[in-house]
């Protein structure tokens, strides 16, 4: 069994400890936030400021590898996570009555949550594991090192004191020191592959009334205009946010942080337009993020490990813009390699790296490649041109088929290319076609002139 430092206590960097902890692994994280999430939800979330961690409060709905780890992993806190509020929504609850089953469609779910409520059930199975030591409120300022070539990692600093251990899992997020400390220390860069995504978000979020309506029936939780996104992201205990995605050099971009205006300009999508007709109560501000990217960063090159002793996870290792939501899900998927494979990748850092290149490398790409084509479409304010792939999405909410492939793409089953790919999905969207001769692909959101109207001069 192995000594481990996990460094950093985001969600993959406790899902990480935690399931090493249950394997026997003497685990100990640090995390330089002395606060914890714990149980008022809602201060946490709304009143707690992390500019560390800029996603924190912005939506999320977790794909299904969320739930097929957590449920195989650690069935306590996926237990914990359903009791706090979270629910889940099968793909096929769109046709109200499932098609008949096939293989793997139990998975297809998504659980609709905050990421606050995530982070509490992790922490409260921390706070029960003993093979676990978690110092919140602690900086690890440095590695220690072992001279060798490659050099290896021994441990951690943490101001005058040091943690010594066998692995250190750097699980720090986008803005990690350890490439700097790597380097700092005489050993080969990390090799980072970075692709701005050139779009920025803006979120409110939103509470059902009690007293009032609680859904509103069958409605897309998307909408699309030429020159921008918008969706509704339902989560858990009545709370929901509305979304808006811009280029980021979009002139009206600025405006939507006004509540008036954001709001406006939402009820022009159908999509958050039957949600806000529901009267639900706002959170007074309109919450920004952007200057965002896809960036992969490896501790393995052409010539081995440029360090052992030494492994990432989560924004570490890699992470996306949220379009597709993928980044709760690949750093669950690597902390659960990590905690498997901890012995091995002690004696041999290329095994996570080469795992990761095979089950992570391709939703990276995936990611990069559709964020270069909207950041296009977006700033260039481009009709829809591609009949074929514009009907497909149109067909998966009339066709199980199709959903069914839809869904097997946005929960990391199967790359596009292979789901939509079948004779079979192409025979469906084939006949709905034929079935709808007279279609044009069109965007369900507002004109440039409409949107222009809602904009302060």
């Amino acid at each position: 069994m192995a000594r481990v430092a996990v460094v950093g206590g985001g969600i993959s960097g406790l899902a990480t400890a935690l399931m090493l902890g249950r394997r026997g692994h003497t685990v100990t994280l640090f995390e330089q936030d002395a606060r914890e999430a714990g149980e008022d939800l809602d201060r946490d979330f709304f009143r707690w400021h992390r500019p560390r961690v800029p996603q924190a409060d912005q939506p999320h709905s977790f794909l299904a590898p969320v739930r097929t780890v957590l449920r195989a992993e650690t069935p306590d806190v996926y237990a914990d996570l359903l009791a706090r509020g979270a629910h889940e929504y099968h793909e096929f609850d769109w046709f109200g009555q499932h098609p008949p089953h096939r293989p793997g469609d139990e998975d297809l779910v998504t659980v609709r949550t905050r990421r606050i409520v995530l982070e509490a059930a992790l922490s409260a199975a921390l706070r029960r594991e003993s093979a676990v030591d978690v110092r919140r409120g602690r900086r690890v300022s440095g590695l220690t090192f072992e001279e060798g070539r490659p050099a290896r990692v021994t441990g951690v600093r943490v101001g005058e004191e040091t943690c010594p251990a066998d692995l250190v899992v750097d699980a720090s997020g986008r803005r990690s020191k350890v490439p700097h400390w790597l380097v700092a220390a005489g050993c080969r860069p990390p090799l980072v592959e970075s692709h701005r995504a050139g779009i920025a978000y803006l979120c409110r979020w939103y509470r059902l009334r009690a007293d009032g309506p609680q859904d509103p029936g069958r409605v897309k939780t998307g909408s699309a205009a030429a020159f921008a996104l918008a969706g509704v992201f339902p989560s858990d205990n009545n709370v929901f946010a509305a979304n808006i995605v811009l280029a980021t050099d979009d002139p009206s971009r600025a405006a939507l942080t006004d509540p008036a205006v954001f709001e406006a300009a939402a009820r022009l999508f159908p999509a958050c337009a039957a949600w806000l007709d529901l009267d639900p109560e706002p959170q007074p501000d309109v919450l920004a993020m952007a200057g965002l990217d896809n960036r992969w960063t490896a501790l393995v090159d052409d010539n081995g490990p440029v360090a052992t002793g030494l492994t990432n996870v989560g924004d570490s290792l890699v992470h996306t813009n949220p379009t597709f939501g993928h980044g709760v899900a690949l750093g669950l998927l690597a902390a659960q390699h990590v905690a498997t494979h901890a012995d091995r990748i002690v004696a041999d850092p290329a095994h996570h790296h080469n795992w990761s290149m095979s089950a992570l490398r391709p939703w990276f790409e995936e990611q990069a490649a559709a964020d270069r084509a909207n950041a296009e479409r977006l700033a260039e304010g481009a009709p829809l041109s591609d009949r074929r792939a514009a009907a497909r999405a149109v067909c998966a909410f009339e066709d199980p088929v199709v959903m069914r492939a839809r869904a097997q793409v946005r929960h990391l089953v199967r790359t596009a290319g292979d789901a939509y790919g079948t004779d079979e999905v192409e025979r469906h969207v084939t006949a709905w076609l034929a079935a709808h001769p007279e279609y044009e692909p069109e965007h369900d959101g507002p004109t440039r002139e409409q949107w222009e109207a809602l904009i302060p001069g």
